[in-house]
């Protein structure tokens, strides 16, 4: 019983280390910046907006900075905001 528990928290917790690693990773960053984009250039078409090809790295090239600076936030956050509310 006891080793089932333990084997069932080893295999939940590689779950977890996975969607973690999965979350943070440039190959989905970038898969939702390409998303990003073609659905831009698709909408400024619809709208009849001019250059929508050039247009739509706007939206995208922002998702991939907000991705950039948010490591940066959440590291201060952890270290001064979250562990001053866990005290």
């Amino acid at each position: 019983m006891l080793e089932e528990n333990l084997e069932a928290i080893k295999k939940r917790n590689a779950r977890v280390e996975s969607n973690k690693a999965w979350e943070i990773s440039w190959t989905r960053r970038l898969c939702i910046a390409v998303a990003t984009y073609w659905i831009a250039v698709l909408y400024m078409q619809i709208v009849g907006l001019s250059h929508p090809f050039w247009g739509a790295f706007v939206p995208s090239g922002g998702y991939l900075l907000s991705t950039m600076s948010l490591l940066f936030i959440k590291n201060y956050w952890l270290k001064n905001i979250y562990q001053n509310q866990e005290s």
